[in-house]
């Protein structure tokens, strides 16, 4: 007969794996493409052929006439790799790539497609994902030698990987935690770095690989040069520490920096699975000798209008006057979670803002 505490256990472990598991698929849950509702339309001055069009929380160009408010339509958001297929054919000279685009004067993020480019037999339901029934991809840039490194293997699963969810698709956050208090920092365009040390292991990964030491390789170089292991083993906990790597032969090194520096932005308690608070997060770096991103607002009242967020992330790089910011991320000074979110990824309450003069420029 099986007795009470290993019931009792073997209970506890099922709803941790199944928590895992819920985590896990919400991660990967971003949807490049999708069913959604044209929310309004507006004329754009000077232009008679074309209109502004809102997409959940973008704005895009439209064909005038070609929609009505109300009308549902396949969403393909930028950064969308699109398939060699004859509906899409007009992106081939643009690389079949989804980027921002001006046009007259607007700001266009995304492109509507009619709900006739999907299957006969496909179910017409408001934000279904239908990014694989489309082969859709996602846009990654290339990775220089010097980042790439020799793959150990994937990114570890006892912690999740850096990525922000982007504004536009979280109105129904925003007005869940609008008047909450969190804080403001640049997102800093480098290449995405995580140091971790874990029972005695130290390691290092990039935003999706763990990686082998390399003496050419960048991420470890500045890890010896930080001293980064030594620091974590003096801890009486195991901890990631992740972040980005800036400077020299990283994103044409848009900050000016002389050689290569790393930036943290999240320490994250591997014991616990859990983010340090704002003020925790602070100190920590501060005993560690490790700089973090910049903190551009600790007091900042959450809105729940997308474009005052956008207007927010529209601007110049504090570490760079002469050079577009590429944004800011936002989290809660006390860290949230809410796992029946979809869009959240990992359901950490934190999402990034992108300056649309950003990805202007940069051709994003």
């Amino acid at each position: 007969m099986v007795g009470k505490p290993f019931l009792k256990t073997l209970k506890i472990r099922r709803k941790k794996l199944k928590s895992y598991f819920h985590q896990t698929l919400i991660y990967m849950s971003r949807k490049l493409a999708s069913i959604q509702k044209i929310l309004a339309l507006e004329p754009i001055e000077g232009a008679d052929a074309i209109e502004k069009a809102t997409v959940l929380g973008w704005q895009l160009v439209v064909k005038k006439g070609e929609y009505k408010a109300g009308d549902l339509c396949v969403y393909c958001e930028i950064d969308c790799l699109l398939p060699d297929k004859p509906v899409f054919e007009f992106m081939k000279a643009r690389g079949s790539r989804v980027r921002t685009i001006r046009l007259r004067g607007q700001i266009s993020q995304g492109i509507c497609f009619p709900l006739s480019i999907l299957p006969a037999d496909f179910q017409i339901v408001e934000d279904v994902d239908c990014t694989e029934i489309l082969e859709i991809e996602k846009y990654e840039a290339p990775i220089p030698a010097s980042l790439a490194g020799k793959v150990k293997g994937r990114f570890p699963n006892f912690m999740h990987k850096t990525d922000e969810t982007r504004v536009q698709v979280l109105q129904f956050s925003l007005d869940k935690h609008k008047g909450q208090t969190f804080y403001v920092a640049e997102k800093l365009d480098g290449c995405s770095c995580t140091y971790y040390l874990k029972d005695g292991e130290f390691g290092v990964c990039s935003r999706n690989l763990e990686l082998l030491e390399d003496d050419e390789n960048s991420l470890w170089k500045v890890a010896r040069q930080l001293d980064i292991e030594t620091k974590l083993r003096s801890l009486s906990a195991n901890y990631a520490l992740q972040g980005e790597l800036i400077g020299e032969g990283i994103q044409s090194n848009k900050y000016k920096i002389k050689g290569q520096e790393f930036r943290v932005f999240n320490i994250f308690n591997i014991d616990k699975y859990e983010y340090l608070n704002f003020f925790e997060f602070i100190d920590f770096a501060a005993k560690l000798e490790i700089k973090t991103v910049p903190i551009l607002d600790k007091n900042y009242v959450l809105e729940n209008e997308i474009p005052k967020i956008i207007k927010l992330a529209t601007i110049k790089s504090t570490l760079q006057k002469d050079s577009w910011a590429e944004g800011i991320v936002l989290r809660p000074l006390i860290e949230l979670r809410d796992l029946a979110n979809e869009n959240l990824l990992g359901g950490r309450v934190s999402f990034k803002a992108i300056n649309p003069e950003f990805l202007l420029k940069y051709g994003e």
